[in-house]
């Protein structure tokens, strides 16, 4: 599929084109362009196009009509300089309209999305080749394509749609470049909104993959496990690693149905359970502080982390969440590393901030003497009892600082604070019971009141990192690697079932490192 090349290159002498998005049999969904034409001057009785309008039809369906479309653009005049620029803001504007969780509760009065400004949209428009630009359109075509087919027509658009639209251009879900740089330059609020969409589609798509699995089918092509998106950048002293991953599609390290006593066949309880269990998206937020010295002999470099932000958001709407129970993953442990590229050899050494923690035990000893007082021909009898009491000092979470080549490793575990168990490695022993009480309510609970996970630098021991490099890099920009690996999991909170799992996730990305030393004025 490539539109965005259909659409810049349209005939100028034809008034209607169309563009076949995905067939079978005798069914279709078309993307269709009209030119909308006015006279000239009188004299000539010319015709000049000066726009061009285009619409989305559903062909060959039972319950639609091939002649009347589903969805139509906005106006897009040719004699602009970018002529399809609306169609873009449109598309865009009306994903982040539907985004589960667009309107999110929040006591800010102004905080439901503003429109689209067409500056941010222009720039990356323009920054990029057709070719790079074509693949991104097409993400972002398809994503409107979705809600189209699954929220506003028959139930067997929908299924067209999955099977002869997006399972054969599952390409375009691989986020081309360009949506890195769309991101960063509409921001956060924006981001959101799109990404939780494409979590969205992804977490639909594996659900049907299970179904057609679970009924004996061969299953159309669908994305692989660990699918999701990433990206890290360098801005103003912070390295920042972002990353989303519907849940469902992170690797499953153990779960329940790993048990020779799990019933091959689930009831209606657990079913529901797991279909909300699959709604659900990891977002997380890496950002390290770093800094760069400069001396007569060696360059340092130092970084301490400066913000982890871990949340679990359920992807849905009001009409279809019903699921209201707080059933969710929860963040269980986390491991961040940054350093050099593997192989670079301009690195001198690497010094860590803080040593490997002991647990500190307090010991309370009580000694008792009992005994008899008085004359007596016989001795008294005394009775000697001893009392030992030991206290342990434990915290929800462990940090530790570990090394891999030249890179430096932060990792938190989450410990179950009654009885030290790391909850990751965790297999429930009860049938039915609540594995891990109070985790989003009681003043010791690990996690905030909407379950997300926020650390601070003083939370992981405030100590940071350092690496000496070596003078000879001065003046140039050379890339470091940032990554995490976060692990969720699962036990029942507030219902009663035999259900667990824990899943994993890897993000990897490149980052700028500049070592340009401020002029000796600035110093």
């Amino acid at each position: 599929m490539d539109i965005w090349s259909w659409i810049s290159q349209l005939p100028e002498s034809e008034r209607v084109d169309s563009f076949q998005l995905g067939s079978s049999n005798s069914s279709s969904i078309e993307l269709r362009a009209e030119r909308v034409m006015v006279n000239g001057d009188d004299d000539s009785k010319s015709e000049v196009a000066v726009s061009i309008t285009f619409s989305v039809h559903f062909v060959g369906f039972n319950s639609s009509d091939a002649e009347k479309p589903v969805w139509t653009s906005d106006t897009c005049p040719l004699s602009s300089e970018k002529p399809f620029l609306p169609l873009v803001l449109q598309l865009l504007q009306e994903i982040a309209a539907r985004s589960p969780n667009a309107h999110w509760n929040c006591n800010c009065p102004r905080s439901q999305l503003q429109k689209l400004k067409p500056d941010p949209v222009s720039w990356v428009l323009d920054s990029h080749a057709p070719e790079s630009f074509s693949s991104f359109f097409d993400l972002v075509f398809l994503t409107r394509l979705f809600w189209l087919c699954v929220l506003d027509a028959p139930a067997e658009v929908g299924s067209f749609y999955f099977h002869s639209v997006l399972a054969p251009n599952l390409d375009a879900l691989s986020y081309a470049p360009v949506l890195k740089n769309f991101l960063i330059t509409v921001g956060t609020d924006v981001e959101l909104c799109f990404l939780r969409t494409l979590g969205y589609i992804l977490a639909k798509l594996l659900i049907l993959k299970d179904i057609e699995i679970r009924g004996q089918k061969s299953p159309t092509t669908f994305p692989a496990k660990n699918v999701g998106f990433s990206y890290a950048t360098e801005a103003h002293g912070l390295w920042i690693l972002k990353g989303y991953s519907p849940v469902k599609s992170m690797q499953c390290v153990q779960s329940s149905s790993e048990k020779r006593d799990f019933p091959a066949v689930i009831g209606a309880k657990e079913s529901f359970l797991k279909y909300a269990l699959a709604h659900q998206q990891l977002e997380a937020v890496i950002q390290m502080e770093y800094s760069v010295e400069y001396s007569d002999n060696y360059i340092q470099v130092k970084a301490r982390v400066d913000n982890l932000r871990f949340h679990v958001v359920k992807l849905g709407f009001s009409d279809e969440d019903s699921l209201e129970f707080e059933e969710k993953h929860f963040p269980s442990r986390v491991r961040v590393w940054v350093g050099p590229e593997i192989g670079e050899s301009y690195v001198a050494g690497l010094t860590l901030g803080r040593s490997t923690d002991n647990v500190e035990k307090e010991m309370e000893m009580q000694r008792t003497l009992k005994g008899k007082s008085g004359n007596s021909k016989v001795s008294p009898a005394v009775k000697s009892t001893a009392r030992i009491a030991t206290r342990t000092k434990m915290k929800n979470w462990r940090w530790d600082q570990d090394v891999e080549g030249n890179a430096a490793v932060f990792e938190a575990v989450l410990c179950d604070n009654s009885t030290g168990v790391e909850v990751a490695a965790w297999k429930p022993p009860a049938v039915g019971g609540n594995g891990f009480p109070r985790r989003y309510a009681g003043g010791g609970r690990p996690f905030a009141k909407s379950g997300g996970l926020i650390f601070s630098g003083e939370d992981c021991g405030g100590g940071g990192v350092a690496w000496r490099v070596s003078k000879e890099m001065e003046g140039s920009v050379v890339k470091w690697r940032i990554g995490g690996r976060v692990w969720v999991s699962y036990c029942p909170n507030d219902i009663k079932s035999s259900y667990f799992e824990t899943r994993c996730v890897e993000w990897c990305d490149e980052v700028d490192l500049p070592l340009i030393a401020p002029p000796a004025s600035a110093l």
